[in-house]
């Protein structure tokens, strides 16, 4: 079944369906309408000789500059061709294929004044698998993703790059074997599919898809720490967290509690301290202000990918044009680099659970560094190290983009929102989360080890799945193949998936 695009009910796990699961999308008939209609009122215009902004004028320094008939449409290529400016390497296709999908969806609004056919073989492109290659880097995230989108436009030429069925080849190649055409650019056509921050917005988007994995993740490594840990469990009563009243904290607990169900500790069958550290008895209220955090950047993403970030807005209803900076990042940049920071403070909660872990004075009878036999054996000492380096990288990333604007276009574009450096960075601490998380849960599976209690249902499926990745550390062995087995084991999300399996769905963060 096709995502209809209508402009105003797009959400992050229909970019993410589209971008990732190849689902098919189509326009709407009121979409179809409204982008006919706005497109008929900006050819009036254009009769009548009125002046609008990218148009029949220059861009940026060159607002000012006047286009002829003649110019006009070689004016849309040249623009494509000078905004093509990026450098590195390409994104993955899966963010690229979310660009495409955000932009057709805010073409569905009717104020851009496109053709259709530009939006049409966007929609094309997507549903027969034609992606454009598109360098990583050169945004700034204002005026919209001008570099990276000028290179979907390229290949809507038929000139540049593009992926087709895990080939890289020549756009109208693609095109071809797609059985697509090439458009030929009109007044308005390139920057209507370039003006707007539509793949910082795709990227958020993914991001917020695995961002809600790696909160569950982070439980479930929590969960068998906590356990290692002889935990005192009062802290994860869903009813204290539910007197302070942050959802968040609430959804954390009790996913913890349904994670441990089952166990020993709950029981009373174990002695336990009356108070634990930090690190173990405020987890709840630390995950659960990331997962607070994330349900804001959904929501801010939301009104991105429904809203219009064109500059200027073509309003045919009321015969207006209307210039501003609506393109501008940091409505999304700011929330993307404060999701950075919260999964970087999560997994700074993780790296202090693996050092009670491995220190005896710490472990509540646990063996220094997690090894029958310390003093021959180091255990798991520099895994904690590993952890260690990892979490300091995730808090330099941390450093927020929002703020670090550089003028751009000589001073017409004087503050920027640098939103293509927040999302990258953040996607780099997702990807780094993995290996901070799985050093964690080795340590707790080491732990568990040497308990002689029964662990919840959910916290033993996690254990039985680390162990599909990594063995019982007896005799000290090259550490390296297992961190990076276990890794690759997390960033597939199979501890989570064993441990659904064993207890059921856990909450998420917008249930």
């Amino acid at each position: 079944m096709s995502i209809i695009l209508t402009g105003e009910n797009l959400t992050t796990y229909d970019v993410v369906a589209v971008a990732r699961n190849g689902e098919k999308v189509e326009l709407s008939a009121d979409a179809v309408a409204r982008i006919q209609k706005c497109r008929g009122f900006i050819e009036e215009r254009l009769a009548a000789g009125e002046t609008m902004y990218g148009v029949n004028t220059g861009i940026g320094e060159f607002s000012e500059v006047a286009l002829d008939d003649d110019q006009i449409k070689d004016f849309q290529r040249y623009l494509i061709y000078n905004h093509a400016a990026g450098i590195g390497e390409p994104f993955p296709v899966e963010v690229v294929r979310a660009a495409m999908t955000t932009r057709a969806n805010v073409h569905s609004k009717g104020y851009s004044a496109i053709r259709l056919v530009i939006t049409q073989l966007l929609v094309d492109m997507l549903n027969r698998g034609v992606t454009p290659v598109v360098c990583s880097k050169g945004s700034v995230g204002a005026s919209g993703d001008l570099a990276p989108m000028s290179q979907i436009a390229l290949a809507m030429l038929g000139e540049g790059e593009a992926f087709y069925e895990g080939e890289r080849m020549e756009a109208g190649e693609a095109l071809r074997k797609a059985g697509l055409e090439p458009v030929v650019f009109e007044a308005r056509d390139g920057l209507g599919i370039i003006n707007g921050s539509n793949v910082i917005a795709g990227i958020g988007c993914l991001t917020v898809a695995d961002a809600e994995r790696f909160l569950a993740q982070a439980e479930i490594a929590c969960a068998m720490s906590l356990e290692a840990l002889v935990a005192n469990m009062k802290p994860y009563d869903t009813r204290l967290h539910s007197l302070r009243g942050f959802r968040g904290a609430v959804t954390s607990a009790g996913n913890l509690k349904k994670i441990m169900d089952g166990s020993d500790l709950l029981t009373g069958k174990h002695k336990t301290k009356v108070q634990d550290a930090y690190s173990m008895r405020s987890s709840p209220q630390v995950i659960g202000a990331a997962r607070d955090q994330l349900r804001w950047v959904k929501s801010q993403l939301e009104i991105e990918i429904n809203g219009v970030g064109d500059n200027p807005l073509f309003l045919a209803d009321d015969g207006v044009v209307l210039t501003g900076a609506n393109f501008q990042g940091t409505p999304i940049s700011m929330p993307l680099d404060n999701l950075g920071a919260a999964v970087a403070m999560v997994c700074v909660l993780s790296e202090r659970r693996l050092n009670r872990l491995t220190n005896p004075a710490l472990s509540a009878g646990l063996p220094a560094f997690l090894t029958k036999g310390a003093g021959m054996f180091s255990g798991l000492m520099l895994s904690q190290y590993t952890a260690c380096m990892q979490v300091v990288e995730q808090k330099i990333l941390s450093t927020p983009a929002y703020h670090q604007s550089i003028p751009a276009a000589a001073d017409q574009e004087d503050f920027v929102s640098m939103g293509m450096n927040s999302a990258l960075k953040t996607r780099e601490i997702l990807n780094i989360s993995h290996g901070i998380l799985c050093i964690e849960m080795m340590a707790a599976a080491q732990g568990l080890d040497f308990r002689e209690f029964n662990a919840g249902k959910g916290t033993r499926a996690a254990y039985e799945s680390v162990r599909e990745a990594v063995e019982f550390l007896d005799v000290d062995r090259p550490l390296f193949r297992d961190h990076n087995a276990l890794q690759a084991h997390l960033a597939a999300y199979k501890p989570l998936a064993a441990v659904v399996k064993a207890v059921g769905e856990l909450t998420t963060s917008f249930d």
